[in-house]
């Protein structure tokens, strides 16, 4: 079996910032660890605002001949990044369960799925349109010019390192934007990776510029102050997120996020329930339950509760827990001790307050951060978990007896990311549909992400669109021309 380390040469495992892979101005590094073993897997540069400042200088550099580089020259690189992803994936994929604990099959869906943003903003590469009208009382015309936003600045996270990156930075590049991203300190590897691979198939140096570090406040706040950031986007918790917008309100700048999600899951008693718990299996343990559009919180109506809940605790009681790279493994390991600590936290405060669990529930003793799959019942609505982002494989269970109970409870959160339905009537589908709070749903289906679909939430989980049409938009201004024709 191959090292997964060697995707990615040691030269490599450094800034990079224009046309180098430096270190650190301080010469500073710090460990990545496989979250399975606890063991130290590689050793990256530890940036400080100096580096943050010198990538900024890059892509700032590279941002007059990028905004005018041909529509076509921007797509036929971005299409050699998507080729060169799936070329590489099964290395890619066993770098980011080696870094980040998901599953080896888990993570060959997220390098296609990381990859397809690049295949997809291709195409909208030579897709970006403006307009020529006249002027309804006439005597002048309307010119409407899309241009790039500029230089751009991206905060990324842990659980999916290379497609919250992916969903970023094609779109940027698309519409001709530069860009400086910064990784999740826990999962660098996958990020310097892409950037090797674009460097690899000619993007000009100065358009990618990944920069590592375990100081992300300072790096990322010099990053906002500087006049020369024109973009924003981050994905994270809301808590994070309310940070950078205060930080980014400074200089005004065009900003999406991707907070926070506390999805409810509702199975209707009309619902075809082989659907309902095949999808209800993904959407919460996709990812291991660490993604924030999982199902938080599982509603099912009364007269389907007992079989429902009974088919889904077998499913997930038959799960197998181990390290990501082993075969047969469903169940990888959690990103950290502080996520374990946390979640066990929520499981004993349900049981606390009457909940009683059905399978799993008690974390495991040895090495690396595990959380067994977990299931839990009679969950009181002053649970801590109902409030929380779960992020993890614990999947509470909560009965319902009327559509208007079910969606006053789905809706009782300062979240609006995602919702599940699982029914058969349509008229149904659609009330709920109209009645969620959120930015998208699912209906009698638990995977809803795809880079032709607009991702995005509303409430605290959000501002603006990733992917579809609307996701190049978001690096997009638009100068109007006035032009007197009489």
């Amino acid at each position: 079996m191959s090292d997964p380390m060697n995707v990615l040469a040691p030269e490599h495992r450094r800034l990079r910032i224009g046309d180098a892979w430096r270190d650190a101005a301080s010469g500073a590094t710090f460990a990545v660890e496989d979250p399975a073993t606890g063991r130290t897997i590689a050793e990256v540069a530890d940036a400080g605002v100096v580096d943050g400042l010198a990538a900024l200088d890059a892509a700032s550099t590279a941002m007059g001949q990028w905004a005018t580089t041909p529509p076509r020259r921007r797509s036929e690189l971005l299409t050699a990044t998507y080729l060169a992803l799936t070329e590489r994936a099964e290395e890619i994929a066993r770098l980011i369960t080696l870094e980040m604990g998901k599953p080896l099959a888990e993570a060959r869906a997220e390098v296609a799925y990381g990859a397809e943003f690049f295949r997809w903003f291709a195409e909208e590469a030579v897709r970006v349109e403006g307009r020529y009208s006249t002027a309804p009382a006439g005597g002048y015309r309307i010119l409407t010019v899309p241009k790039p936003v500029g230089p751009c600045v991206f905060v990324t996270p842990w659980n999916f390192p290379l497609a919250m990156g992916a969903r970023k930075i094609a779109p940027a590049l698309a519409a001709g934007c530069t860009t400086v991203t910064k990784p999740a300190a826990q999962t660098p590897l996958t990020m310097l990776v892409l950037a090797r691979i674009m460097e690899q198939v000619g993007v000009p140096p100065g358009v990618v510029n990944v920069v590592t570090t375990r100081r992300a406040g300072e790096v990322v706040a010099a990053l906002l102050a500087d006049g020369r950031t024109r973009k924003l986007s981050f994905t994270g918790s809301t808590e994070v997120g309310r940070v950078l917008l205060r930080q980014a309100a400074d200089n005004v700048l065009r900003t999406s996020m991707e907070l926070g999600g506390n999805a409810a899951l509702i199975v209707c008693a009309d619902a075809d329930l082989d659907v309902a718990v095949d999808g209800a299996m993904v959407a919460k343990m996709r990812n291991i339950g660490e993604s924030c559009i999982a199902a938080n919180r599982i509603y099912v109506e009364e007269p389907v509760r007992e079989e429902f809940t009974a088919r889904f605790a077998e499913r997930m009681g038959a799960l197998s827990v181990g390290h990501g790279l082993d075969d047969g493994v469903n169940v990888g390991a959690l990103i950290d001790e502080t996520s374990v600590a946390r979640i066990d936290e929520l499981v004993v405060d349900a049981v606390d307050r009457g909940a009683r669990v059905l399978v799993g529930g008690k974390r495991p003793d040895g090495p690396g951060h595990f959380y067994p799959p977990t299931v839990l019942v009679d969950v009181p609505d002053d649970a801590q978990m109902l409030r929380a982002e779960i992020f993890g494989p614990v999947a509470p269970i909560i009965s319902f007896t009327s559509d208007d109970e079910v969606l006053a409870k789905a809706n009782d959160t300062e979240h609006g990311l995602v919702g599940y339905v699982f029914t058969r009537d349509l008229q149904r589908a659609l009330r709920f549909t109209e009645g969620l709070d959120t930015g998208m749903i699912g209906i009698n289906r638990g995977l809803i992400s795809d880079p032709s679909a607009p991702f995005g939430g509303v409430k605290q989980s959000g501002v603006g669109k990733e992917g579809s049409h609307e996701g190049i938009l978001e690096y997009l201004d638009v100068t109007y021309a006035a032009i007197d024709l009489p």
